[in-house]
């Protein structure tokens, strides 16, 4: 997956192209995800889908879809920050789970804090009806090189 990803990104930075980045991540396609670009802001989109579910008795979104889809707008957020020879690989996720994710659809935007020579840091937020209460957020470290 790395491999896929690593070529996607000149392209991504240069081009802007939210498409190729998301087809070098596999697993953004089985959970659906979509990314709309408006001008600097990247607000990623997963839409509702019955596998999605980790309670039936909620019903509530799975966790690990949440975080998941946290991280892969983190990482298209930073690939349309900079030019990467290389994929930026996480070296540390924290997600706070703050409320149930419903099923519905549900949307991130990432903020990139700092970018060093080998270090990135980014923070995510995820909603479902208002940004102003968010389901879940995520800090994550992605080394560069």
């Amino acid at each position: 997956m790395m491999d896929k990803l690593a070529a996607a990104l000149p392209t991504t930075q240069t081009k802007r192209d939210t498409t190729t980045l998301l087809n070098g991540m596999p697993f953004a396609a089985f959970l659906g995800v979509r990314l709309d670009l408006a001008g600097d802001e990247l607000t990623a989109h997963l839409p509702f889908a019955q596998h999605l579910i980790g309670n039936p008795m909620i019903p509530a979104l799975h966790g690990g879809v949440i975080g998941a889809f946290m991280e892969i707008t983190a990482m298209a957020q930073l690939a349309l920050h900079k030019n990467f020879e290389h994929a930026p690989k996480p070296i540390d996720v924290t997600v706070q789970y703050l409320r149930s994710g419903r099923p519905e659809e549900t949307y991130a935007r990432a903020v990139v804090n700092r970018v060093g020579r080998t270090v990135a840091n980014v923070e995510v937020t995820a909603w479902q009806d208002q940004i102003a209460h968010p389901i879940a957020t995520l800090q994550a470290h992605f080394l560069l090189a």
